[in-house]
């Protein structure tokens, strides 16, 4: 159901249906966005697409064959003719195979035709996370690796309302591909939505601020920080929590780096690999841009 922005009940719907709904619009008003991926129409939150099938038929909801490969290839071709296409894996880990394509092409094309060429508006959405009993190879945080990559822009929303805007933005207005990463202990919970766009310009501060330390808290992690603070308030320790929503670009770093100057205090919570990771790159950029006489 769409988003009624002048209703005046707040709607609550789960982290999984809000990106749910976000494709479902962007389909409706636009033609030339579809779906591909293993199981797409599998009602399964890592997967959503519960209703897209009946609703916009196999032309535009596209299962396709164990070829990520491939299918990136098809994805990036049909992009550079007018489609916007969303793809996505149960598991980011399934990106590894279309990597070629997605950092050596769809990466690189806008950079390599000096701009003549717009740039390639698809959408790779990858789920993280832990759940049952899997490998090692499907349990993966590697949002560090893409937000690496110069022409990337990368996502990893912790709210439904931000879920449904970032989805609706990279099907709508991106022009470069977005890598949509959502965590698997997200699916479920749920909050507010409303029609705004989570462009890569948004982040979120989740608390009011405080004195004593700055958290900046990464999709799951910000829902474990903000426990976090709310635990430490009757203490006597206040914090503030910054929740990125992009880190590629990184709007939030200003802000964090205005707050560390306050309170003296960073911690960086993020759901991957320390070494070489975000939390990393997030404390090395705030520390060079905090002369040491603001914090001595």
């Amino acid at each position: 159901m769409a988003t009624d922005p002048t209703a005046s009940t707040v709607r609550h719907i789960t982290f999984s249906d809000a990106i749910l709904e976000a494709v479902t619009e962007a389909m409706t008003a636009d033609p030339s966005v579809l779906v591909m991926g293993v199981g797409v129409d599998d009602p399964l939150p890592t997967r959503n697409a519960s209703g897209l099938v009946e609703k916009f038929g196999r032309e535009r909801v596209i299962g396709t064959p164990l070829s990520e490969d491939g299918m990136t290839g098809a994805a990036i071709g049909m992009a550079l003719a007018g489609m916007r296409p969303l793809q996505v894996h149960g598991r980011i880990d399934f990106s590894m195979l279309g990597m070629n394509q997605i950092v050596n092409i769809a990466a690189k094309i806008r950079g390599m035709y000096a701009g003549a060429i717009g740039g390639v508006p698809i959408t790779v959405r990858g789920t993280i996370g832990r759940s049952w009993g899997q490998g090692g190879q499907h349990s993966q945080g590697l949002q560090s690796l893409f937000a690496h990559i110069p022409g990337l822009r990368v996502v990893m929303p912790s709210t439904p309302a931000d879920a449904k805007g970032a989805m609706a933005w990279s099907l709508t207005e991106s022009k470069d591909p977005v890598i949509f990463i959502d965590h698997r202990m997200l699916h479920k919970m749920t909050g507010p939505v409303d029609a705004e766009l989570r462009g890569p310009d948004q982040w979120r501060d989740a608390a009011d601020g405080g004195d004593d330390l700055t958290i900046v808290a990464l999709s799951y992690m910000a829902v474990e920080a903000q426990r976090a603070v709310e635990i430490l308030r009757p203490l006597g320790v206040s914090c503030s929590l910054f929740d990125p929503i992009w880190i590629r670009p990184l709007p939030v770093l200003n802000a964090v780096v205005t707050d560390v100057a306050h309170t003296r205090r960073l911690l960086v919570v993020d759901c991957g690999w320390p070494t070489y990771g975000f939390s990393a790159e997030m404390v090395a950029a705030v520390a060079e841009r905090t002369p040491i006489e603001r914090v001595a």
